[in-house]
Formats: C-alpha cells, structure tokens, sequence
C-alpha cells in the first residue's frame, strides 16, 4: 500500500519527471538519502517502471495516425503471437493492443502522409500472419491523452 509521501512523490514525478532526485527531496522535505530509499521501494514492488523520453513524432514529420481494428483467424492455434510478432517487426506500429470481443488486436500506425501509409498497408500489415478481417480509421484529434493518475 501506498503511504502520503509515496502518493506526494508519484504526483511530484508525473508533473515533472525530469526533476532531479535532490531538487525532488527538497520540495518533498525529505532527504536525498530517504527519498531514494522510496524511490527503490516504488520500483522493486512495479510502481514505478522507469522514466521514458516521450517523443513528439508529429514534430519528426509523421502527420497520420492510423488505427487498425483487427480480427484474427483463430482457428490457427499460434495465431496471437505469430501476428503480435510480425506486427512488433513493423517499426511504424507505436502501439499495439489485444481484446476480448469481436476485435482481436488494435494496431496504431503512423506515417508521413497517405502515401507512406499506403506503402506501410500494403508491404507490412497486410502480410501480417492469420488476419481475417481489418478495420481502418483514420485518427483526427487527440481529445485526451494522460497517463498521470489521481494519487
């Protein structure tokens, strides 16, 4: 279970992850050395995974954003994991995500503009193992995205 400092210090490392683990403890008033003790805690027990620069790939060129609905072939036994697989191999999928339901796997696919896209469909997520059926959409806006939790 998570105790006040715990929660304080979550909260201090979603609004800024870059802060350094004295500045941290200093606005936390706790000392270097305690605060690093928690910290270790926080993540042998999975708390805290790590820190991740988070890129902007829309600043890199990539303006589409596509999202693939896709049903698999189950009556192939390995037909999970030879398409999560294969689909890890496709360097423009950013995402991917399986389900329960009539969707099996949900890839997020980004590319430079309609024609990178096209070329990506055609030479990499259509030779993808075991697909029955997929569904494009095609992303507008990002409504909301935030992984920060209410602690």
């Amino acid at each position: 279970m998570l105790d006040d400092l715990d929660r304080r210090i979550l909260r201090n490392l979603q609004s800024d992850p870059a802060q350094s683990i004295p500045d941290l403890g200093d606005r936390l008033g706790v000392s270097t050395s305690r605060l690093t003790r928690r910290l270790d805690k926080l993540r042998e027990t999975g708390v805290l995974r790590g820190q991740q620069a988070v890129i902007n790939w829309r600043a890199l060129g990539y303006a589409v954003e596509v999202s693939l609905r896709v049903t698999l072939d189950k009556t192939q036994t390995r037909a999970f994991d030879d398409f999560i697989e294969a689909a890890r191999g496709i360097p423009e999928v950013i995402e991917i995500q399986t389900f329960l339901g009539r969707v099996d796997v949900r890839l997020s696919v980004i590319a430079r503009d309609m024609a990178h896209y096209q070329q990506i469909y055609r030479a990499g997520i259509l030779t993808l193992p075991h697909i029955a059926d997929i569904e494009a959409l095609m992303h507008v806006a990002r409504i909301k995205s935030d992984e920060g939790l209410p602690l």
